[in-house]
């Protein structure tokens, strides 16, 4: 029986509309011209059709194409924007502000950057992994040059107040960068109302190819970046690099997808997220680590106290479900996002994420969620006939 799938967090299936557009732009029969090739028309229609997708990013942000960068993915993005002001702006500052719990794209960038002579300061969240725009400005110094904070938490689904701060961040001449990765096209994302100078994304997350995103660059006033990749001055010379354009066709086919589903996806993850939680939170001895009145719907995390998480999820071998963010997936070592928010070792290590997306059926919500009780009643009775107890 193939498992039932509630990682949607990690990664998703490509949409079969994102499929049969990105094949249009293979094969010598279509369009497979290089987009920079500007003496033919093989190079033509491959420009017109990245141009399209770059139209298509920006009005999911309300962004002006010309605004709108193309990466690998979030984790190049958000490389390319930390960095990048880093440099650009040192002789303004060195100090730079972000959160404890950010994605490791952000975490390993600001502790490399503390290596050649920034100061960062990682603010630290709530029980429930929220940040507020207070702590922001409590620690803003005069050498601050940047905000770099998540829209969406990936391990907990919390949302930050990105208005909020972006307005702090304006008031006060800080730039401010938003790492998307899991709101882009889930959420609802302003850049121009929220005062976002610079917002990550990837098209994995968002049923589009992998190895594809973007980088959002306010051009009014203009950021500053000094580029990672230096080569053909491609993307306004922020990005060198010929232009892989069946991905961005499938990123920019993806944004219209999401686009078109709006808030019936929003209210379907929603449906599905109260389901799974009315028959989960019959277990005793449990914690609810998502902020349910302040989160994206499509995740939920979950301590189930006397439990192991591994031995959980090897007893779960009908689901597909995480005990944190994929690219910790290798380590043993308990989750840095439930430490921070002050979870034991014993805690994060019996704590799962379930994650809910646009193929995911009320049906296998239930299967899951009956799943899941069964599992976690077994390993607590074999633990009390060892004497361990809950």
């Amino acid at each position: 029986m193939k498992q039932i799938y509630l990682d949607y967090a990690s990664t998703t299936p490509v949409a079969q509309e994102v499929i049969d557009e990105m094949l249009k732009y293979l094969s010598f029969e279509n369009i497979f011209g290089n987009p920079a090739s500007n003496t033919h028309e093989y190079g033509w229609y491959a420009k017109e059709a990245v141009d399209k997708a770059r139209q298509q990013v920006a009005l999911l942000i309300c962004a002006d194409s010309r605004e709108i960068v193309f990466t690998s993915g979030a984790t190049e993005s958000d490389n390319l924007a930390i960095k990048g002001v880093a440099d650009a702006y040192a002789n303004k500052g060195k100090h730079i502000i972000t959160s404890s719990i950010e994605h490791k794209a952000v975490i390993d960038t600001c502790a490399y950057l503390e290596t050649k002579g920034y100061t960062v300061s990682y603010l630290v969240p709530d029980q429930k992994g929220q940040i507020t725009a207070e702590q922001v400005m409590q620690t803003i110094q005069p050498d601050t040059i940047l905000v770099s904070l998540m829209a969406v938490n990936n391990e907990l689904g919390t949302c930050y107040p990105l208005a909020e701060i972006g307005a702090l961040c304006k008031e006060n001449k800080i730039l401010f960068h938003v790492d998307a990765a899991q709101g882009f096209g889930k959420i609802d994302v302003d850049v121009r109302a929220m005062n976002i100078d610079l917002l990550s994304i990837s098209a994995h997350k968002i049923y589009g190819p992998k190895g594809v995103g973007a980088l959002y660059v306010r051009r009014k006033p203009k950021v500053k970046l000094t580029p990672l990749i230096h080569g053909g001055g491609h993307e306004n010379g922020y990005r060198s690099g010929t232009l892989a354009t069946h991905q961005i066709v499938g990123l920019g086919q993806a944004c219209v997808l999401m686009q078109k589903k709006g808030n019936s996806f929003y209210r379907h993850v929603e449906n599905l997220r109260a389901i799974f939680l009315k028959k989960i939170e019959a277990l005793p001895n449990i914690t609810i680590n998502t902020p349910l009145a302040n989160s994206y719907p499509g995740i939920v995390n979950i301590t189930f106290e006397g439990v192991d998480g591994e031995a959980l999820v090897a007893m779960l071998h009908n689901l597909a479900v995480s005990m944190g963010s994929a690219c910790n997936s290798a380590s043993i070592e308990p989750s840095f996002v439930l430490l921070n928010i002050g979870l034991s070792q014993q805690q994060a290590h019996a704590s799962l994420r379930f994650s809910f997306g646009q193929y995911t059926t009320v049906r296998e919500v239930h299967i899951a969620a009956d799943s899941v009780v069964a599992a976690v009643t077994k390993l607590r009775a074999l633990s009390e006939q060892c004497g361990m107890g809950v």
